[in-house]
């Protein structure tokens, strides 16, 4: 029996074998090699500043924001409901019993009272019309028992108005009270429940630069949150005669009118209503009425259901610095009389066309929205004191405020350019200030004939037709007598005249240069 044996491995393979089985220890041990493991770097991580969170504000306020949904009611033409048979002028009734007609329309055709239960069914009682979508925007409650502030816009043309909560419910509401001059409107929902509300801020601490965050309903998404700063205060935009918005950049859009924007406490600073949009779009620039404004024109809503305004009853304009030059003014603040309403508080305590209101109760008077507002906001029946500047010094009248009559011109300034009459050509020329004029037919004033379109009176919009009714507050009723106002206005010292000018639109004073000829 032979025996084969197995050749001895060499030296160099016992190495090489020894070697290799050292090295997988290593890597079952330790998983990489030392010098792999210490090529792999960390993750970057930044430590970056606290930065401040509006989640508290949202979580705290979003339960008393909701949408606003509004339906009107539209009329549907009688065709449709009073449908009849009608067979050349005779009725489903005339048609011969034989007729292969009848029995088709005995079994199709709707009874008088199917006729009239689907009638109702989609239009209500008879003749109020069908409920049809209208308007969705936003609001919020200010009350726990259900009152809730939106725009007037909104709600103006709704015959049903509901509101959907944060998380969905829909509930009915009333309209209490609405108010188109400062865009404001109160609903009411009544439930048992207890709602969560928020409270008007004081927004006379509100400054430039200020976190705000606006919570509302665009383009009907849902609830939405948005945040930016205050743009601005006391923004003028023509809207109305108690302009007084703030500005802010946070995105708003379609559907956010009526919602709040607050402060980091969870107060509201103002009522988001217009934005300013070439593209209908949100461009960082949206007016919120402000809280102070809110909170009165609020209670007497929620009070009356109106807003009683105190009433001066004057048509006023902005004093220019050229209007105020020619008066004597040392500034161009106040507003100027244009004209005194017939039986209004102003003209029964003798106020008249010319004079410039300079303070009211002793504050002075910045301009014509200031005095607007500070006369709407005084109480109808109280007296007030009015300041005045009249024939180159002032003078004080006392009067008793009255009501601003709903149908009242609001106490705005006076704008826009009059349409020329038919003017006749006059002899007599004021070439220096551009005029040609002619007495009026009616004795009242000075018709201009013509205008230098290149003149100081061309530049300042004095047209054709139009009449000169007084200069520096002095009737005049030819050329002679404006060049005689004028002449005393130079020995006087000044330089600029204010003409009253009457056209069809209304009066408006217009202050020219008299330094000239």
């Amino acid at each position: 029996m032979s025996t084969i044996k197995a050749p001895r491995p060499s030296l160099k393979t016992v190495l090489k074998t020894t070697t290799v089985a050292g090295l997988a220890a290593v890597l079952l041990t330790t998983g990489l090699p030392a010098e792999v493991t210490q090529s792999f770097a960390e993750a970057v991580r930044v430590q970056a500043p606290a930065v401040p969170s509006f989640a508290n504000v949202v979580d705290a306020v979003s339960p008393a924001v909701v949408s606003v949904r509004v339906q009107a009611r539209e009329r549907v033409s009688d065709d449709e409901s009073n449908f009849t048979f009608d067979f050349g002028g005779r009725g489903f009734e005339d048609l011969p019993e034989d007729h292969p007609l009848r029995r088709f329309f005995r079994e199709f055709a709707p009874r008088e009272n199917d006729r009239a239960d689907r009638w109702r069914d989609r239009r209500g009682p008879r003749g109020e019309g069908r409920l049809r979508p209208r308007a969705q925007g936003s609001g919020f409650f200010i009350t726990e028992d259900g009152y809730l502030v939106t725009n007037n816009h909104v709600v103006s043309d709704g015959s049903a108005f509901t509101v959907i909560m944060n998380d969905g419910t829909e509930l009915d509401a009333k309209l209490v009270g609405k108010d188109s001059r400062t865009d404001l409107a109160v609903l009411k929902v009544d439930d048992k429940r207890k709602f969560t509300y928020v409270s008007f801020a004081d927004d006379e601490k509100v400054r430039v630069g200020d976190w705000v965050v606006a919570v509302g309903n665009p383009f009907g998404l849902g609830g939405t949150v948005t945040a930016g700063i205050i743009s601005a205060r006391g923004r003028d935009i023509g809207s109305g005669p108690y302009d007084d918005y703030l500005q802010v950049d946070a995105a708003v859009n379609r559907g956010n009118s009526g919602g709040p924007t607050f402060n980091l406490s969870g107060e509201v600073v103002g009522i988001n209503t217009a934005i300013f949009s070439p593209s209908g779009g949100n461009v960082g620039i949206a007016f919120a009425i402000p809280a102070s404004v809110a909170k009165d024109v609020v209670d007497s809503l929620i009070k009356d259901g109106t807003v009683s305004r105190g009433w001066l009853g004057v048509q006023i304009q902005p004093v220019t610095k050229d209007i105020a030059e020619s008066l004597g003014l040392s500034e161009a603040n106040g507003a100027l009389v244009v004209e005194p309403q017939a039986g209004s508080p102003g003209e029964k305590a003798g106020i008249k066309n010319g004079d410039v209101v300079t303070a009211l109760n002793g504050e002075p008077v910045k301009d014509p929205r200031d005095l607007a507002r500070r006369v709407a906001a005084l109480r109808p029946g109280s007296t007030a004191e009015v300041t005045l500047w009249r024939g180159g010094k002032s003078e004080t009248v006392d009067l008793e405020i009255g009501t601003l009559p709903s149908d009242a011109k609001e106490t705005a300034p006076a704008t826009g350019e009059a349409q020329p009459d038919e003017g006749q050509a006059g002899e007599e020329a004021l070439a220096d200030l551009g005029l040609t004029v002619t007495p009026s037919e009616d004795g009242k004033g000075v018709t201009i004939a013509s205008v230098d379109p290149d003149s100081d009176a061309g530049d300042r919009g004095l047209k054709e037709g139009e009449k000169i009714v007084s200069v520096n507050n002095q009737e005049v009723k030819s050329a002679d007598d404006v060049l005689k106002v004028i002449n005393n206005a130079k020995k006087d010292g000044r330089s600029k005249a204010l003409f009253q000018i009457e056209a069809q639109e209304g009066s408006r004073f217009v202050a020219l240069p008299i330094t000239q000829g």
